[in-house]
């Protein structure tokens, strides 16, 4: 008896230990993050950074990238002297656990900071405060209702959710929020949890048409919200001013010192408040951006020109998007624009390369783009020997800047350099900066003299850079 106990008292004991191994097995161990610290950093010289698309944050209007996160992040890229790159953020529940893994390198959104957090990220100093706010809608007729009935209409008090619902992103610190203001007022507040892949906006945008009744956000997200959608109401406050940051990762101690060196003086200059102040105070300028069909969020156009421009590039094979951001940076799309030296209308003709062209009449915006892509077109036959696509785009780019003999200059100096002539970047965008230089537009061979290098780089820089804006948020059809 004894001994038939034993074998079943073994065969439990096993049996325990493979649940045991088979719970440990299922269980998450974290991983510890990415070791990448602001030495790494800098020796790549790029600062990657997650980021949200919003009205805020990031976004584009009229052919520019704007958003507070995305200006004051160019003023730390250059004060980092790193070349900054923005990763769009499509899930909110995973942008730690992204960050963690390496995606990225800070995150630059409106984090407030929370001890649960903490363990997970270092947050940065403080940006701003803030308080979160309940977002409710008034009813439809609100206009027309008197000022007592509207108000008995609306909550005005936290303790008036005791028993209601409020609906708010999953993993958000507005949930966090919710069972704390539920405990204090001692009553249940129920929460409807959305997916990470909503914004505030969006959902802030869904109880302004009625299909959720409450949501919390931010009191500077939730004002100019309802600045653009005046039947919300935000004045219920739900909880203290508390503070909003960035966050890296937990093991990039000189990142984070660095950025918060950054942010304690930022704080104190002028250009901090006057950023601030465009996205959060300034509601006459919010009203007319979020209103504009030019804005990415509400659609797909970068200006009032994208059809001719789709219809012109598509006759030389080039993206129709890269050509608007070269339409952006010749004209800002001023059908009107002259330059001092005679250039002319949306892509900036010289009148008698216009009449090459057969362009007629320089401000016909048909006529304008359709000289200037062929003359792009001309340009970009010239460099048959540059066999990397993406480097012949430069090359033309470059030409139709400063002229193609600068260009053929240049790169002869760079064959002379031990630098390859067919390569754009750190090759001859160098030889067109060195041409600036007596000393090297005097040099035997050098046919074609001066010119203004500084010019040529930067316009083929900021074309690509604003290109590849306009690639997160217009689609290229």
């Amino acid at each position: 008896m004894k001994h038939y106990y034993l074998i079943i008292l073994t065969l439990i004991t096993l049996l325990c230990s493979c649940n045991t191994d088979k719970e440990q097995a299922n269980k998450i161990i974290p991983k510890e993050p990415v070791s990448r610290d602001l030495a790494a950093i800098q020796k790549s010289g790029k600062l990657k950074v997650l980021i949200t698309y919003s009205s805020t944050s990031y976004f584009l209007y009229r052919g520019q990238p704007m958003g507070f996160e995305y200006e004051l992040l160019e003023r730390l890229a250059a004060h980092l002297d790193l070349e900054l790159e923005l990763v769009l953020v499509k899930n909110m529940d995973s942008i730690f656990h992204n960050l963690n893994e390496g995606e990225a390198d800070m995150i630059a959104h409106g984090l407030t900071i929370t001890k649960d957090r903490k363990k997970e990220v270092s947050f940065t100093e403080y940006l701003y405060l803030t308080q979160q706010v309940l977002v409710q809608k008034k009813p439809d007729n609100w206009r027309s209702l008197r000022w007592n009935t509207l108000e008995d209409s609306l909550y005005h008090n936290a303790i008036d959710l005791i028993g209601d619902t409020v609906a708010v992103r999953e993993n958000s610190s507005y949930i966090k929020r919710i069972e704390n203001l539920s405990r204090e007022l001692g009553g249940p507040i129920y929460i409807d949890t959305l997916s990470g892949t909503l914004s505030t906006e969006e959902i802030i945008k869904k109880v302004a048409d009625g299909e959720l009744k409450y949501t919390v956000a931010d009191k500077n997200l939730a004002n100019v919200n309802a600045t653009y959608n005046p039947i919300l109401n935000v004045n219920v406050p739900l909880s203290l001013s508390q503070r909003i940051a960035w966050a890296v990762r937990k093991n990039s101690p000189q990142l984070l010192e660095a950025i918060n060196q950054w942010i304690a003086q930022e704080k104190k200059e002028a250009p901090y408040h006057v950023i601030y102040n465009r996205y959060f105070k300034n509601k006459r300028d919010y009203r007319r951006r979020i209103q504009s069909e030019f804005m990415s969020i509400n659609g797909n156009k970068i200006s009032e020109y994208d059809g001719i421009i789709k219809k012109y590039a598509d006759t030389i094979g080039w993206d129709w998007r890269l050509i608007t951001s070269l339409i952006y940076q010749e004209s800002r799309f001023k059908n009107d624009s002259q330059s001092w030296t005679g250039a002319q209308g949306l892509m900036q003709l010289m009148p008698s390369t216009a009449l090459s062209l057969g362009v007629n009449n320089l401000n016909d915006p048909a006529q304008n783009i359709k000289g200037g892509i062929t003359y792009l077109q001309q340009n970009y036959e010239k460099f048959t020997e540059v066999k990397d696509s993406l480097q012949r785009i430069k090359f033309t780019m470059a030409a139709y800047n400063c002229g193609y003999y600068h260009i053929k200059d240049a790169q002869f100096l760079a064959q002379q350099e031990n630098l390859n002539p067919h390569i754009w970047d750190d090759h001859v965008e160098k030889m067109v900066l060195a041409l600036t230089y007596p000393s090297n537009y005097n040099k035997p061979g050098v046919k074609y003299g001066y010119v203004r290098g500084i010019e040529p780089v930067n316009y083929v820089k900021q074309i690509m850079e604003r290109y590849e804006h306009y690639k997160k948020f217009i689609a290229q059809e």
